[in-house]
């Protein structure tokens, strides 16, 4: 389990949590009043909450999938709290009901610290699709 010493730990702490399909290790990311917003748009309040909306699919179609996650940029807006991007590329295996395919997405969470521990306060996970077809593009398809 992957400690956030720092808020730019939070992007590989949330991959290593992912990747290893650990729901312990993701609830300890997140304060207990923490927001999540899924790539389809699904809102959930609380670490609880977040848990119950990651653990059924770890459980089946994404349990052979893994994260990989790529830091853009980290904002303080004070001492105790950062708003950061980074791109997160979800590669699906067999277990998927679509088979093995890859989704970039663009996450922005917002951190803030509390008796010296870094948490994620809220996080939003944006898909990239093409605007016009409404298809999911890969993040290196978007340069052609």
């Amino acid at each position: 389990m992957i400690q956030m010493r720092q808020p730019e730990d939070a992007p590989y702490a949330f991959q290593a949590a992912w990747n290893s399909h650990d729901m312990d290790g993701l609830r300890v990311l997140f304060h207990e009043d923490a927001t999540f917003v899924n790539r389809f748009g699904h809102y959930v309040r609380g670490v609880e909450a977040i848990i119950k909306l990651h653990a059924p699919i770890h459980a089946t179609i994404y349990s052979d999938s893994t994260l990989e996650n790529e830091l853009i940029d980290s904002v303080a807006i004070c001492d105790d709290a950062v708003v950061m991007h980074f791109w997160s590329r979800l590669a699906v295996g067999a277990a998927h009901p679509a088979g093995p395919h890859a989704v970039d997405t663009l996450i922005q969470a917002v951190l803030t610290r509390r008796v010296e521990a870094w948490r994620i306060k809220a996080l939003e996970n944006v898909t990239l699709t093409n605007p016009r077809a409404g298809e999911a593009v890969l993040r290196n398809s978007l340069d052609s």
